[in-house]
């Protein structure tokens, strides 16, 4: 596999990663804690019909499974088409990510999905429970998007764990285009297929500056 670009780029993915890597543990935690609180204790919509994103006039919809919720104890791979977070990733994105990971395999590194694609309903539950969390709209939105602009919502991105399958996509993910965004989510990947002759684009510092979060 061509990986000539790699040396034009690994100077700057290690720096990046060098400060990412450091944000991993308390990024996963968080997220982890409002995909459980999205999951949990929450009354649920008896509709059976309609957008499952919204629930009728003075109910709660909880979002599971259906919506993107992965599970504390799933650790769910590229290849379980069985959850929606998985199989309802973009096609091109999918198909990168398991080339990606039956070659990561061959060298004893697992992938493991923490999130993919997401309903309107999780992500917005995930965006109000971060601006509970952080304390302001200006703050959560450096981790969570609003649905309206999230590459979740629309499958594009997928977060990835654990840290010797980011360490690895680190070092190859541009050879399937597969980039880091985010430089403050080294989890964080989408789909930029020039990288594969280019390389990855500069990240963005967070989401908050991505050109995307103000269509």
């Amino acid at each position: 596999m061509n990986d000539t670009s790699a040396p034009r780029f690994l100077g700057r993915r290690l720096a990046a990663a060098g400060i990412a890597i450091g944000l991993v543990a308390a990024g996963v935690i968080v997220t982890q804690q409002a995909l459980e609180a999205a999951s949990a204790n929450t009354p649920t919509s008896t509709a059976t019909s309609g957008d499952p994103g919204h629930a009728p006039a003075g109910t709660t919809l909880a979002p599971s499974e259906a919506d993107g919720v992965i599970r504390d104890d799933a650790r769910p791979s590229v290849f379980d088409d069985h959850l929606p977070a998985v199989s309802k990733l973009d096609p091109a994105l999918l198909e990168a990510l398991r080339r990606a990971a039956t070659d990561a395999a061959g060298d004893g590194v697992e992938f493991e999905v923490n999130g993919g694609w997401r309903s309107t309903a999780l992500q917005e539950k995930l965006l109000t429970d971060a601006v509970a969390d952080y304390g302001s709209i200006e703050e959560a939105s450096r981790w969570v998007a609003p649905p309206t602009a999230s590459a979740h919502v629309s499958g594009q991105a997928v977060d990835l764990g654990p840290l010797t399958a980011l360490d690895w996509l680190m070092q190859n993910g541009a050879q399937y285009g597969l980039c880091q965004i985010y430089a403050n989510e080294s989890w964080h990947y989408e789909l930029r297929p020039e990288a594969i002759d280019d390389g990855c684009p500069e990240m963005y510092s967070d989401a908050s500056v991505d050109p995307r979060m103000t269509r």
